[in-house]
């Protein structure tokens, strides 16, 4: 048998006691003899929560995704919740997706919830993650849980903690939270369920949620609706239980299905991956919509919080926008449409991210809308909800490919941003007009703006070591220029500082520390490195400008192309 560090050992023993099932023990004594490595990224540190709170592979181990780690988990929550809420009838609303153990795991946070008191209304089959966060306002939780790793591969699941507003957990509660998880060990888990307590739901949430996604979205009562051609595909996930009968309630009439990925699947077999962001997961959607003359090709990954949208460029061939350019667009269709209504009087706003495009900002100043922005994640766009009661909120995405329409989801919400698209489809079409054009259209009147992610997947201890490396590195030795063009000003969200290096100015950032750095240029190019909070990666978002509008686009995509030569991704 290999040599087990010490700390390592102490903790895989506890592993071995008679709290943990017979299974379990067993898959250990396998590891020890036969795995040694799988042993160590099974239990070298504990699963922790991230931007999307906590993902991880499934499997046995502190490290893991399992009854144990969840159990934990919904412990520690419970036993919060009753400090916060002192006296209070506790309810909490449970949903999950179509990965493999979502359902049986979902019964377990059920289980030791109701075992703590605690009145569980849990979905009693798959629901979209935005109608999650619908529900724990709609029937007023004080909190609600999601297993769902979104577009994570297969063998991942993962579990998210939503409030009493709808958002995900911020600051200072995921903190708390995560220090009275620290102090239970596994047998003070109360696993003995109090059916009682478990109430299972469905359809009387289902038809409000739909209701209330038409009427955030439907500004007109334009009659070409129906004419509209759509290809949608769930990427076998959730979606396909709550948008394509959105789309019919609002007129939509002729929405067609990828047939081979309408089946909730847990091994998403006809993609690498069930991302929306990565061309590939929609190839088969795209091929039905050039079969059919489609308008608009639509894709949600597996939980339903984010979408890929695909329509006619300018030689009528469908055309893929990314997460930046469906923002861009949806959002001053909303801000148009709210103008049009005399609804807007400078106590709007828009929420987006850092990372996103800078873009956004340009046009609400415009539109004589409140840009706010935050960190990575919809988390914190909830969060300018609760923090600003005196501003509206009409909207906010970022460029991971999410939108969220108004205030009754507090999270990105592929449902609703699913109408939206189809919506403004609809609208232009009647001007015989596409998406593609309106954003043509916005680049030649804010300026042209391109985007781009690269990532660089690094799994494991080892991977996580050497993302840190490379963080350190452009920390201690700052570039000094991207493509030739002078780096003016950089801002290191790990300390909370900026640095402008054309006046030596140095200050404070308004915002929580979070492990971000980004760097601009004197041309208005931007760069930001972020070690995502959710998967083992190390990311890339780069901006470029131009403000001689649509007709810079080629330029700005040669530009995307040198940066990632000399950032070497």
């Amino acid at each position: 048998m290999r040599y087990i560090e010490p700390e390592l050992l102490e903790k895989v023993n506890k592993w071995l006691t008679p709290t943990f099932d017979e299974l379990t023990q067993l898959r250990i004594k396998d590891m020890i003899a036969l795995e040694p490595e799988e042993l160590e990224d099974s239990f070298y540190k504990s699963l922790e929560f991230g931007t999307g709170g906590m993902r991880g592979i499934m499997g046995v181990g502190d490290n893991r995704i399992n009854r144990y780690t969840l159990g934990k988990n919904t412990q520690g929550l419970s036993q919060y919740l009753k400090q916060v809420f002192p006296g209070e009838s506790l309810k909490v609303a449970i949903a999950y997706d179509c990965r493999h153990n979502s359902k049986e795991l979902a019964r377990v946070v059920a289980e030791v919830f109701s075992a703590n008191n605690i009145q569980v209304y849990l979905f009693s089959d798959l629901r979209p993650t935005p109608e999650l966060s619908f529900a724990v306002r709609q029937l007023d939780c004080h909190c609600g849980i999601v297993l769902t790793a979104s577009h994570n591969p297969p063998e991942y699941n993962g579990y998210k903690v939503y409030w009493q507003d709808g958002g995900q957990l911020v600051p200072p509660q995921d903190g708390e939270i995560i220090q009275v998880i620290n102090t239970l060990d596994y047998e003070d888990v109360n696993f003995q369920a109090k059916e009682d307590l478990i109430q299972l739901i469905d359809k009387e949430i289902d038809d409000v949620f739909q209701k209330a996604s038409v009427a955030h979205v439907r500004f007109t009562e334009q009659k070409n609706r129906e004419q509209l051609k759509v290809v949608f595909t769930p990427l076998h996930g959730t979606s396909v239980t709550q948008v394509p009968q959105v789309l019919k309630l609002a007129g939509f009439e002729q929405v067609h299905l990828v047939e081979a990925q309408a089946e909730p699947n847990g091994d998403f077999p006809t993609v690498e991956s069930p991302n929306p962001e990565e061309p590939e997961a929609l190839k088969m959607a795209l091929e039905l919509g050039e079969e059919i003359g489609a308008d608009i090709v639509i894709g949600t990954d597996p939980d339903c919080d984010r979408l890929g949208i695909a329509v006619r460029n300018s030689n009528g061939q469908l055309q893929l926008i990314n997460g930046n350019q469906a923002m861009v667009v949806m959002a001053h269709y909303l801000m148009q449409q709210w103008k049009e209504a005399g609804r807007i009087d400078g106590k709007q706003f828009i929420g987006s991210t850092i990372v996103s495009t800078p873009m956004l900002k340009a046009i609400c100043e415009d539109m004589n809308v409140n840009y706010l922005e935050g960190l990575t994640g919809f988390k914190w766009i909830a969060k300018m909800i609760e923090d600003h009661p005196n501003l509206e909120f009409i909207g906010g995405g970022e460029e991971s490919f999410g939108f969220m329409v108004g205030e009754f989801v507090r999270d990105k919400d592929a449902v609703t941003a699913s109408l939206l698209a189809c919506e403004l489809a609809a609208a232009l079409k009647a001007q015989d007009k596409t998406i593609f054009d309106y954003l043509l259209d916005l680049y030649d009147q804010y300026g042209a703006y391109l985007e781009h992610l690269s990532s660089m997947v690094k799994k494991g201890k080892k991977g996580a070591e050497e993302i840190k490396t490379i963080m350190d590195d452009l920390r201690n030795s700052p570039l000094e220029s991207l493509i030739g063009e002078k780096v003016v000003r950089v801002e290191d969200y790990q300390d909370g500082s900026y640095t402008d290096l054309l006046t030596g100015e140095q200050g404070s950032l308004d915002l929580p520390n979070s492990n971000v750095l980004i760097y601009y240029t004197e041309q208005g190019t931007k760069v930001a490195a972020r070690p995502s909070g959710t998967e083992p990666k190390i990311k890339f978002y780069i901006s470029v400008r131009s403000s001689s509008g649509s007709s810079d686009l080629e330029r700005l995509s040669e530009k995307i192309g040198q940066l990632k030569t000399q950032l070497d991704i």
